[in-house]
C-alpha cells in the first residue's frame, strides 16, 4: 500500500463535511458529515499519540483516549449512529442497520491505524468514499444498492482481511506490540494509552496495582502461568520442543505479568507473539489478543450478527475458501505455533443486554451455514495448526469492576486472594480427587440433583471401563493447562444421559443467565429456558434466543461434551466471603461445583492422543457417539464450541455413583464432600 493512496483518501474524506450538505439529501448528509469526522479524529488523533506518545500529559491522553471512542460510550450511545436503535429510527428499517453496521465497521480503523496496519484502515477509507460517492451520484441510494456496495466490500476483501488475522495472530509477524510490551516504562500509567485501545479504571488500577507488587509477588503470579504451559505439552506427551511461536494473550494493564511472561517462553526458546485484532464485519475478525474493557457492551452485542444482513451462499463458499487458501499458505509457520498462552480478567457485573430495535440477527437457515461454516473453519484452522500437537494454558486476575465501589483496599484483598486461588497445592488436590476417580470407575451412572429451588435431577451415563487396572473414565485435572486446579471430568456416554440441568443463577462469559434450565434426552439438548426477560412481552420466545446465540451458538442442539465435578472448595468460600461469585469466569466458576458443558468435549480434535492420569492409568472416556464420527466427517463431528454452567454448591442436593444394579456411592451430600478420603476438600468452605 502506498502512502499516497492512504493520504489521497484522507484529504478526501476531510473534505466531505464541507460539502455534503449540498450533495446529500436529508437525512443521509448528516450521516457522512458525522462519519467523516469520526475518521478524521481517529487518524489524527492515532497520529499524534504515536508521534507524542509520553510527552504528552496522562491528562492529554486520557482525553484523546476518550475522543476515540466517544460515540461507543454508553453515555451518548443513545444518538450514536452505531447504535442500530437509533439508525433505525432515522433511516428505517431497511437502511438502519446497514448503516450501522458500517458505521461500526469503520471504529475498528483506531486499533488497525495505531498498530501500523494502515493498508486495513485503507480499505475501510475507500469503503466510505464509495457509500459517499455512490448517494451522491445517484441522489439518494435504494437498500438494495447499499447492501451490494457493503457486500461487495466484504466479498473482495475477505481474503486479505483473513491474511492480515492470521499472520498477525499466530506468525513471526504477529509481535508488533511485543516491543511496546517489553519497552515501555511499566511504573507509571502513560504507556497504557499509546496503543489506543479504550482505557477504562479497570486498565488502569490493574497496572496501578501491579506497579506496586515486588518481584517476587509478579513471579507467583506468572509462574503458574508459564509452568503450567509447559507441563501441558509435558503431560499429554506432546512434542513441546519442535514449537517457536506461543500465542501471549492478554489484558491491557497486566503488563508487568505479561512481559515476565514473554522472558520465561523466551528462556524456554519461545517467541512471544503479542497483537490486538478489533471486531469487525469479517467473521474470523473478533476481538482478540490484548484486550483492554470493552467500552460499551451492549454495543458488541448489538453487532454480534451483522454478517446476517450479507450472508449468504456464494459470500458463505467466499468465506470458506479464503480461510482454505490463507491456512494452505502459511501452513509451515503455523505448524510451529505451539497455542495460546491465556491471561483473562474478571470482574464485571453480569452483563443483561437489552432488545434493541433493527439488531441484525441470522435467520434460520443462516444459523445452519454459520454453525457449518464455523465447524469447517475450525477444522481447517486445527489441521494447519497442528491441533493434536499444540497446547495452552489459561489463567485469570480480577480487575478493579470487581468491586462495585472501587474499593482498592478490597482490590487487593480479593487480588491476593487470587493469587492463592491459582497458587494451590496440585499434590493436595490431586490425591483427593484421585478418591472420586476410582469411585466413579466402579460406576455405571452419575446422579446429580439439585437443593432448594434448584430443579436439576440429571443422570449421566458414563463410559464403561475394559480393564478397570489400566484405565480410568474421569481425567484428575490438576493446575496446568486450566488453572486453578480443581475438577475431575469426563466425556459422558450420550444414549442414557437424560434429565434437566438448572441453574438459578449464571454469568457465562459475562452475561448473566436468570433460572437457566437445559433439558437433555440421550445426551442432546432438547428444550431449553431462562427467565432474562420475565414480564416483556415474548419472554419465553426471547429467553430462547439469548440461549441459541450464546450458548448453543446457533446449532439446533448441542451434546452433553463434558460432565465434571469441581473440588476448588477454596475458589468457592472466597467468592462467597467477597461476594463475586456471579463475577468469577467459567475458568474459576467451573471448580467451584458439578459443570456439564454442552458443545464439543474436551478431547475434540485429540481423541487419538494417549492421555494417562497421575495414578498411570490410560483416561479412555475422550469421545461420545456423536465425536466417533470424525473419521467420516471431521468437520459435522465437531461444533466449534464448549460452554461450561456450573451447579454451584449452595445449589447442590447430591452427587451419587449409581453401579448398574442400583447401588449407590455417595459422592456429595447437601453441598458437601462425604465420599471417604474427600473429606480434606471441605475445608475450604472455612474460608467463606
Amino acid at each position: 500500500m502506498s502512502d499516497q493512496r492512504f493520504d489521497l483518501a484522507f484529504e478526501r474524506i476531510c473534505e466531505i463535511p464541507d460539502e455534503a450538505d449540498k450533495n446529500i439529501p436529508s437525512p443521509y448528509a448528516d450521516w457522512f458529515v458525522h462519519e467523516a469526522k469520526e475518521i478524521r479524529t481517529f487518524v489524527d488523533t492515532v497520529t499524534k499519540i504515536q508521534e507524542e506518545g509520553t510527552a504528552l500529559s496522562l491528562s492529554q491522553l486520557q482525553d484523546l483516549n476518550r475522543a476515540l471512542y466517544q460515540d461507543s460510550l454508553p453515555e451518548h450511545y443513545g444518538e450514536s449512529y452505531v447504535n442500530p436503535a437509533r439508525s433505525c429510527k432515522v433511516f428505517g428499517k431497511e437502511m438502519g442497520p446497514l448503516l450501522s453496521a458500517a458505521a461500526f465497521e469503520f471504529r475498528s480503523m483506531i486499533l488497525y491505524l495505531s498498530t501500523g496496519r494502515r493498508d486495513r484502515a485503507l480499505i475501510r477509507m475507500e469503503l466510505f468514499l464509495e457509500l459517499y460517492s455512490s448517494f451522491r451520484d445517484r441522489g439518494a441510494l435504494e437498500e438494495k444498492y447499499l447492501k451490494q456496495i457493503l457486500y461487495g466490500y466484504l466479498f473482495d476483501y475477505m481474503e486479505e482481511e483473513m491474511e492480515d488475522n492470521l499472520t498477525t495472530a499466530l506468525t513471526d509477524e504477529g509481535s508488533s506490540l511485543l516491543s511496546w510490551l517489553m519497552e515501555s516504562d511499566l511504573s507509571g500509567e502513560a504507556y497504557l494509552y499509546l496503543p489506543c485501545v479504550y482505557i477504562s479504571d479497570n486498565e488502569r488500577y490493574a497496572a496501578k496495582t501491579l506497579a506496586s507488587f515486588s518481584e517476587e509477588k509478579i513471579d507467583a503470579m506468572t509462574r503458574p502461568f508459564t509452568e503450567g504451559y509447559r507441563r501441558g505439552f509435558a503431560l499429554t506427551g506432546k512434542d513441546f520442543d519442535g514449537k517457536e511461536t506461543i500465542g501471549l494473550l492478554g489484558c491491557f494493564g497486566f503488563e508487568r505479568m505479561l512481559s515476565r511472561a514473554a522472558e520465561s517462553f523466551e528462556d524456554m526458546g519461545k517467541t512471544s507473539l503479542v497483537f490486538a485484532n478489533p471486531d469487525t464485519l469479517f467473521p474470523v475478525t473478533r476481538r482478540a489478543g490484548l484486550l483492554s474493557t470493552d467500552p460499551n457492551r451492549q454495543e458488541t452485542y448489538d453487532h454480534a450478527e451483522d454478517l446476517s444482513l450479507f450472508l449468504d451462499d456464494a459470500l458463505q463458499q467466499r468465506i470458506v475458501e479464503s480461510m482454505e487458501n490463507v491456512t494452505r499458505r502459511h501452513a509451515a509457520t503455523m505448524h510451529v505455533y505451539g497455542g495460546p498462552a491465556v491471561q483473562e480478567s474478571f470482574g464485571l457485573s453480569p452483563f443483561t443486554p437489552k432488545d434493541s430495535e433493527g439488531r441484525a440477527v441470522f435467520s434460520d437457515r443462516q444459523q445452519e451455514k454459520v454453525s457449518r461454516m464455523r465447524q469447517t473453519m475450525s477444522r481447517l484452522y486445527n489441521d494447519a495448526v497442528d491441533g493434536r500437537n499444540r497446547s495452552f494454558t489459561i489463567i485469570d486476575y480480577p480487575v478493579i469492576a470487581v468491586t462495585d465501589a472501587h474499593d482498592t483496599k478490597r482490590y487487593e484483598q480479593i487480588f491476593d486472594a487470587v493469587i492463592s486461588i491459582n497458587s494451590l497445592d496440585s499434590d493436595k488436590y490431586a490425591a483427593m480427587q484421585q478418591a472420586l476417580v476410582d469411585a466413579l470407575n466402579k460406576a455405571d451412572r452419575m446422579h446429580v440433583t439439585g437443593h432448594g429451588e434448584n430443579r436439576t435431577d440429571l443422570v449421566v451415563n458414563l463410559y464403561k471401563l475394559n480393564d478397570p487396572d489400566k484405565e480410568d473414565i474421569f481425567e484428575n485435572c490438576v493446575a496446568d493447562v486450566n488453572i486453578p486446579v480443581g475438577e475431575v471430568f469426563t466425556s459422558p456416554v450420550l444414549q442414557g444421559t437424560n434429565g434437566v440441568l438448572n441453574v438459578r443463577h449464571c454469568a457465562l462469559e459475562g452475561m448473566l443467565f436468570e433460572n437457566l434450565t437445559l433439558v437433555f434426552r440421550d445426551g442432546w439438548v432438547v428444550d431449553y429456558s431462562c427467565d432474562n426477560f420475565r414480564g416483556q412481552e415474548n419472554a419465553r420466545e426471547k429467553g430462547r434466543a439469548l440461549i441459541e446465540e450464546n450458548i448453543l451458538f446457533h446449532h439446533k442442539s448441542l451434546p452433553m461434551g463434558e460432565a465434571a465435578i469441581g473440588t476448588n472448595t477454596t475458589a468457592y468460600a472466597l467468592g462467597k466471603k467477597f461476594g463475586i461469585l456471579s463475577r468469577y469466569p467459567i475458568l474459576i466458576g467451573e471448580k467451584t461445583g458439578p459443570h456439564f458443558a454442552v458443545g464439543d468435549t474436551c478431547y475434540s480434535n485429540e481423541e487419538d492422543n494417549e492421555v494417562f492420569n497421575l495414578d498411570g492409568k490410560k483416561i479412555v472416556a475422550k469421545e461420545n457417539e456423536h465425536s466417533r464420527k470424525r473419521l467420516e466427517d471431521p468437520v459435522g463431528a465437531y461444533f466449534g464450541c464448549h460452554t461450561d454452567i456450573t451447579i454451584p454448591y449452595d445449589e447442590l442436593g447430591c452427587i451419587e455413583a449409581l453401579t448398574k444394579d442400583g447401588r449407590s456411592t455417595v459422592l456429595i451430600r447437601d453441598g458437601r464432600f462425604v465420599l471417604p478420603g474427600t473429606e480434606g476438600l471441605n475445608e475450604g468452605f472455612l474460608l467463606a
